[in-house]
């Protein structure tokens, strides 16, 4: 099992890209973090904005699937997707995931 974290631009836009990667079964759960605010180099110079937070649940072997549809299906350029490998799951969790995910 791994945690993405991904940054977008919108509550809607998060929640419909949920919602897509859902019916795919490429993950079994998301949570919206929230509105967060980000402060960051773009085009040589600082920006800052509101973004929200969004952490996908899935295996590993759907990162790349994911990647390829948020960046199709989402508004940044140069999306924020970041894979975190867990060391360990609560059994069934974990087979929970499993049963919901391709």
């Amino acid at each position: 099992m791994i945690y993405i974290f991904w940054t977008c631009v919108s509550r809607e836009e998060a929640v419909t890209l949920i919602r897509g990667l859902l019916e795919q079964k490429l993950i079994a759960c998301a949570s919206l973090l929230g509105q967060v605010e980000s402060f960051y180099w773009w085009q040589g110079k600082i920006e800052e904005g509101k973004e929200v937070k969004v952490l996908l649940k899935t295996k590993s072997a759907h990162f790349n699937a994911i990647c390829a549809y948020i960046i199709k299906h989402g508004s940044y350029q140069v999306p924020e997707i970041a894979q975190v490998t867990t060391s360990a799951v609560y059994p069934p969790y974990l087979a929970w995931l499993n049963e919901n995910t391709n």
